[in-house]
């Protein structure tokens, strides 16, 4: 251990966050999250007996960083996003496929359950995750399951241990109804997606509403939820008192570099369309804060006109994205495209004094591609013109934007699948 992560390790607070070892060319080998942040990122470093790989690790790490959370389960959850975001070497080296689990929630069924899997497959029910360590989410869950009561198994009718301990709607014995267990369901569903403040906001309103309406059964099932998010203090905050803030993120920094921007991007909005043969076309946008997914800020659009036109179907989401004033505008747009896509949306977002990056994947969207990117560059002479620039994939500034460019072709195609699968039904 160097003498400078020496002295950092005795900084390391007692509360729950997420964590990241760096080598000594400072790229991010390993993220872990922690109940107590001193005790777990000091373990790495004790003489005591290791297996070879963790010790092959710990002879990499050169630094250390971290970023504190309120609870356990916000560290849960910012340890997948930025697992998936940077794909640190260890972290695959470390972990096998059972420590990979996904929340399978039985939402086509009638009286759905809930389960784990590591192996998602297409068979209706809706997935969630991936989360990386299979009793971290379970023991989340188990939490969340005295706010929104869930079943565990396919719905037999019967009472049981967990109908008594309510952890259960109670359908079985009158207490819940089908269709209310799924208006529940949705909720923990959205909690589990990030969309935190604005079902907090959404509950408070209910419980209001159906208090005057004189409806005092849903207003107490309001209530009950809404103090039982606020006690776990669910929401990643974001802070000037975190050791990890936006300065440190070195994407967010090299971007800020590259585009000549007075401070990093806080804002990141990337888009994706997606359609077959012009039909169901639909455009995504998905929001990164501070690098990291905001799935609570995500939209959707149903393309009107130019079905089978990427390039309208483009400027047709983002011209209707910006009528929305009541959103925050981004710092920074990503596109899936190149020098077409980027110069049709320019004339848009210069007025607001937002930057566009086109991802140039020339149809590629494998896991592989190269990270080709495309922006409008003015020199110090005043002179402009298009640059062409392309990274590594282990370059940083190439993780995080292939990590918006994946997310957002994700939501596209889910969003198409859905309309699809509606339009086959007609």
């Amino acid at each position: 251990m160097n003498e400078a992560l020496k002295q950092k390790l005795h900084k390391l607070p007692a509360q729950p966050g997420v964590y990241f070892h760096k080598n000594s060319a400072g790229e991010i080998i390993y993220v872990g999250k922690a109940a107590v942040l001193k005790n777990r990122v000091r373990q790495y470093f004790q003489k005591n007996q290791k297996d070879p790989k963790t010790e092959a690790l710990v002879r990499e790490i050169n630094d250390t960083d971290w970023i504190v959370v309120d609870t356990e389960m916000d560290a849960l959850f910012l340890e997948s996003e930025m697992i998936k975001r940077y794909m640190p070497k260890w972290n695959i080296l470390l972990r096998d496929d059972k420590s990979v689990s996904y929340v399978r929630i039985t939402m086509n069924e009638e009286v759905p359950y809930i389960s784990f899997t590591r192996n998602p497959i297409d068979d209706k029910a809706t997935y969630i995750g991936p989360f990386y360590g299979k009793s971290s989410v379970e023991k989340a869950l188990r939490i969340l399951r005295r706010i929104f009561p869930y079943y565990v198994k396919p719905y037999s009718g019967r009472k049981t241990l967990d109908t008594d301990l309510k952890l259960t709607p109670g359908i079985e014995v009158g207490l819940s109804t089908a269709k209310d267990y799924k208006r529940n369901l949705k909720k923990l569903m959205r909690y589990l997606n990030g969309d935190r403040e604005k079902l907090l906001v959404e509950l408070e309103k209910t419980m209001k509403k159906e208090s005057a309406k004189g409806n005092y059964e849903l207003a107490a099932e309001a209530r009950d939820q809404l103090f039982g998010l606020k006690e776990l203090k669910k929401k990643i905050v974001f802070s000037d008192k975190e050791f990890l803030d936006i300065s440190s993120d070195q994407a967010l920094k090299q971007l800020q570099d590259l585009l000549g921007l007075k401070n990093p991007p806080r804002r990141i909005e990337g888009y994706d369309i997606s359609h077959q043969s012009g039909e169901n076309t639909v455009g995504s946008m998905v929001v990164f804060i501070n690098g990291a997914s905001a799935r609570s800020e995500y939209r959707k659009f149903k393309v009107r006109t130019s079905k089978n036109d990427d390039l309208k179907s483009m400027v047709e989401v983002i011209s209707r994205r910006l009528k929305h004033q009541e959103w925050d505008f981004p710092d920074l747009i990503i596109v899936d495209g190149g020098v077409n896509q980027v110069n049709a949306v320019l004339p848009l977002v210069e007025p607001y004094g937002i930057k566009v990056i086109g991802r140039d994947k020339s149809g590629d969207h494998s896991h592989n591609a190269l990270v080709k990117l495309v922006f409008w560059n003015t020199a110090s002479d005043g002179a402009s013109e298009f640059k062409h620039l392309e990274l590594r994939q282990e370059s940083h500034i190439a993780k995080l934007i292939a990590r918006i460019d994946e997310e957002a072709h994700r939501f596209a195609i889910t969003y198409h699948s859905l309309l699809k699968r509606k339009s086959m039904l007609k």
